[in-house]
C-alpha cells in the first residue's frame, strides 16, 4: 500500500511540476483544426500566445509558481527566442513555423518562447515540490561554462565544426558522480543525475513529436508527410536541459530559496 501511495505521489508531483507543458500540449491539440485560418483578425499562434500568458498569470496568482521562479523562466524564454530567431532564419531553416501570426519577431511567433519556459517551469517547480537536493554537484562555473558552450554550439555549428560529442563527454565527466535526492512519503530517494537528465530529454522528445504532429513547428523533412522526429534530437534536448537547469539553480541560489539544493555547490 505504501508503494502504491508513493507511485501516486510521484506521478501527482510530476504532473504538477509539468503543468505548464501539459496545458500547452492540450492547447496544441485543441487548436489544430484552426490551421492557418484567421479568426477575428488573429491566428492560431496568436491565441496560443494569449493562452500561455494566462497560464503564466494564473500560476503566479495561485502561488503555484514564485516570482523568483518566473524571473528565471523569463530569462530562459528570452535566450530561447534568440536561438529560435537564428535557427528559423531562411538561410539556416533548421525548422520553421508553417502558420501565420500577427504577434511575432521575424520568423518566430511570440508564443514559441513559452514552450521553452515550460521546461524551465518544470525544473523550478520540481526542485520545490520534490524537496530536491544534490550530492557532489559540480562547481557552478564549470556547469555554467558547459551550458553556455552548449547554447552557442546550437548556432555556431553552422559555421564551425559541431562540438556536440565533446559537450556530451564534458557533461558525463562532471556529472558522473552527481546524485539527485528527492522526497516521497517522507522518504529520501537518491538517483544518479545523468540517467535522470536522459529520461527528461526523452520525455521532451515525446512532447516534440506531439507538437510537430499538430504542426506547431515542422522540420524540413516533415513538410509533406509527418513522421517521428529523429532520435538525434534527444541530444539537443539533453544539452538544452543543462542550460535550463543551470539557470534555475543559479537564480534559486541567489534568492536563497533552496539552501539544500545548493549545499554541494
Amino acid at each position: 500500500m505504501t508503494y502504491i501511495y508513493s507511485v501516486f505521489e510521484f506521478l501527482y508531483k510530476a504532473a504538477s511540476a509539468a503543468l505548464f507543458g501539459i496545458l500547452l500540449l492540450l492547447a496544441f491539440a485543441v487548436t489544430a483544426p484552426m490551421g492557418s485560418q484567421e479568426f477575428h483578425g488573429l491566428f492560431r499562434y496568436d491565441y496560443l500566445l494569449f493562452y500561455a500568458l494566462i497560464i503564466q498569470a494564473c500560476l503566479l496568482y495561485l502561488k503555484l509558481e514564485s516570482l523568483a521562479e518566473a524571473k528565471v523562466i523569463a530569462l530562459f524564454h528570452i535566450m530561447a527566442m534568440l536561438m529560435e530567431i537564428f535557427l528559423t532564419h531562411p538561410q539556416i531553416a533548421s525548422w520553421h513555423y508553417p502558420q501565420p501570426a500577427i504577434f511575432k519577431i521575424f520568423t518566430v511567433p511570440l508564443f514559441a518562447g513559452f514552450m521553452y519556459s515550460a521546461v524551465g517551469s518544470f525544473f523550478a517547480r520540481s526542485l520545490r515540490l520534490y524537496q530536491v537536493s544534490f550530492k557532489e554537484l559540480p562547481n557552478f562555473v564549470n556547469m555554467l561554462a558547459l551550458a553556455l558552450c552548449s547554447y552557442i554550439n546550437f548556432m555556431s555549428k553552422f559555421f564551425i565544426p559541431d562540438i556536440r560529442i565533446l559537450l556530451f563527454i564534458w557533461s558525463i565527466f562532471i556529472f558522473w558522480k552527481t546524485k539527485i535526492t528527492f522526497c516521497l512519503s517522507q522518504k529520501k530517494i537518491q538517483l544518479p543525475m545523468l540517467p535522470v537528465l536522459v529520461i527528461l530529454a526523452f520525455i521532451i522528445w515525446i512532447a516534440e513529436n506531439i507538437s510537430t504532429f499538430y504542426k506547431i513547428w515542422v522540420y524540413p523533412t516533415q513538410e509533406n508527410t509527418w513522421h517521428m522526429v529523429g532520435w538525434g534530437k534527444l541530444g539537443s534536448w539533453y544539452l538544452l536541459l543543462l542550460l535550463s537547469l543551470v539557470l534555475v539553480l543559479k537564480r534559486l541560489c541567489c534568492t536563497n530559496l533552496s539552501v539544500k539544493a545548493f549545499s554541494a555547490i
